[in-house]
């Protein structure tokens, strides 16, 4: 394995296994809530879980626009700026964080007045919001620090702090569950103890193997006009970018409930196939991050084509592997998800959108890890953009002819777009 292969797949294969730890969070959450004796206390996680998924996917900008701008200076040697950019991304989470909190009540009244669901569930909930929205600070500053270690060229890091706070999280929520008894304010509060866990640990991890810094560690310029400029436009294009994402995934999940309990169930478990293959794909895009970020900023075009040419050559060889993994397995791996029959069946119709996923799919995620890298931001918005509308124009053109499949078509050319546009808008990167 060459040079290029190695870097590719140092930096990949922690962020696969950060990827796959993460939603673990909130699987132990469920099943310990899933063994209380009430089906409330399990919508209740529900709930909270998908407020909070929403509120802290809006703010990924602080992991992917640190991470982008740490490479470059990175690539530059630039340590006095390597340090500035990880304190600027703080100070920026840290104040999202206190305004989330102090506008916790509000959030609460909104988000709990578009929510249906049962008196119980809804009071459960609130109970779980008002515990883990004081988790915030932990949550955005520990993006801040991912982002940093990952243009750092580290995401080794990263890793052992996602499973870390799993462990906590475990040990925690059964303690306060089972021995105390305190039930959901108990699941909640261990949520919250790991998150404090997960930032203090990589606070602790970036004392302790970044210490050669410190003498670098200056507050002069750094909240410089100019560089703040900087950081608030790269973040502000991935703050809209995120929106439009979150536009078409919740939408989709809505116009399958439209569709009655079944479509609704056969999207959700297919839709668990779009998200192990994105998984995968992720931990390659979050490789493109960094090395882009480097060789852009040590103006290394040569490293640069050959990195990205290998990306698309792992892309292309997963896209395969992941069809004929679902062509042959996929089926068998719905009968595990649910004992079902009814959706099983269902499923059956839709599944061949699913083998078109990763051949679909994989250069835009490569690609927003290219453009992240290259703070190229703007590109990768417009692109975004034009995507989800043609996502929107499509289903509703359609929806009255194809029904479901008019969801799932839509689906794909949406993915397929958003890398084939950045493809033409980044040909000067990427060339």
């Amino acid at each position: 394995m060459d040079k290029t292969n190695r870097q590719i797949l140092q930096i990949a294969l922690p962020s696969i296994v950060s990827n796959i730890t993460v939603p673990l969070l909130g699987l132990i959450d469920v099943a310990i809530t899933g063994h209380l004796g009430a089906t409330s206390y399990i919508g209740a996680i529900a709930v909270g879980g998908m407020l909070f998924n929403i509120i802290y996917w809006v703010f990924g900008f602080l992991r992917m626009g640190t991470g982008g701008m740490v490479a470059q200076a990175f690539g530059r040697r630039d340590r006095q700026e390597i340090i500035r950019l990880l304190l600027r991304s703080v100070t920026v989470a840290f104040s999202i964080a206190m305004m989330l909190v102090m506008a916790q009540k509000l959030i609460n009244l909104i988000a709990f007045a578009l929510i249906e669901a049962s008196p119980e569930v809804r009071e459960y909930a609130k109970i779980y919001f008002s515990i883990c929205i004081w988790g915030a600070p932990a949550v955005l500053g520990l993006y801040s620090f991912n982002g940093w270690f990952i243009g750092m060229q580290n995401t080794r890091i990263p890793m052992f702090i996602a499973i870390t706070q799993n462990m906590v999280n475990i040990f925690t929520s059964l303690l306060l569950v089972y021995v105390l008894n305190l039930k959901i304010e108990g699941v909640a509060t261990g949520t919250v103890v790991a998150q404090y866990a997960g930032f203090f640990m990589a606070y602790g991890l970036w004392r302790k193997n970044y210490r050669h810094l410190k003498p670098h560690i200056s507050f002069d310029g750094l909240f410089e006009r100019t560089a703040m400029m900087k950081f608030f436009k790269v973040n502000r294009d991935i703050f809209f970018r995120t929106i439009c994402l979150v536009a078409v995934t919740v939408y989709f999940t809505s116009a399958g409930s439209a569709q009655g309990e079944v479509i609704l169930a056969v999207n959700t478990l297919l839709m668990e196939l779009f998200m192990l293959d994105s998984y995968i794909m992720d931990g390659f895009a979050y490789a493109g991050e960094a090395l882009t970020g480097r060789f852009i900023g040590a103006e290394d075009k040569n490293s640069l084509r050959v990195t990205i040419k290998r990306l698309f050559i792992w892309g292309a060889g997963l896209a395969a592997i992941f069809t004929i993994l679902y062509a042959v397995a996929g089926i068998p791996f719905l009968h595990i998800l649910t004992n079902d029959q009814s959706v099983i069946a269902a499923s059956k119709e839709y599944f061949f959108w699913v083998l078109l996923i990763p051949y679909g799919g994989f250069a835009a995620f490569l690609f927003d890890g290219i453009f992240t890298g290259a703070t190229a931001t703007k590109m990768m918005l417009q692109s975004m953009f034009i995507a989800t509308l043609s996502f929107f124009i499509l289903y509703f053109s359609l929806r009255g002819i194809w029904g479901n499949h008019a969801l799932w078509f839509s689906f794909i050319v949406y993915l397929l777009l958003r890398g084939v546009l950045q493809g033409w808008l980044g040909r000067k990167i990427i060339s």
